[in-house]
């Protein structure tokens, strides 16, 4: 029998905050105001997208993620890669936004599932699931604020 070593990789981590200004999140219109400026407004009724706020534990944030871009009806949401970034960073909470291109501001059974999935995954790593936010052009909708988380 021939024994060989096989080669691995080491893993690096690396933590480099870019904070210009804080901003703490007390409200669901506090993360509005700010994602909304990481959304391009002329594509807000085109095309789907998911974002992420991540934030440390006074809610302030730490950063924004963008996580995926879609088409009309729909985009991929992986919760694996958003816990891997708010591992990364040292989040100990989330709030989940995207945008609806249709107007409408009821959330899907998609949404829904993707929501309770999100939630599980959060809570098996300490990580708070502030909120879901569905946005369009003119207005929001917080499942926190509606009781749905």
């Amino acid at each position: 029998m021939n024994n060989t070593i096989s080669e691995a990789s080491e893993i690096q981590v690396s933590y480099k905050p870019n904070k210009i200004v804080s901003s703490k999140i007390t409200t669901s219109f506090d993360a509005v105001q700010i994602i909304r400026k990481f959304w391009n407004e002329e594509t807000i009724q085109m095309q789907e997208e998911t974002k992420i706020l991540f934030m440390d534990s006074s809610n302030t944030i730490i950063g924004v993620y963008s996580l995926s871009k879609g088409g009309l009806t729909g985009t991929l949401v992986d919760i694996r890669l958003i816990l891997s970034v708010a591992l990364k960073c040292l989040a100990t909470g989330i709030i989940f936004v995207h945008n609806h291109p249709s107007g409408n501001l009821n959330p899907s059974n998609a949404d829904l599932s993707i929501m309770n999935k999100l939630k599980t995954a959060c809570k098996l790593l300490d990580i708070a699931l502030l909120d879901s936010i569905i946005i369009t052009k003119e207005s929001y909708m917080s499942f926190t604020d509606e009781g749905l988380l």
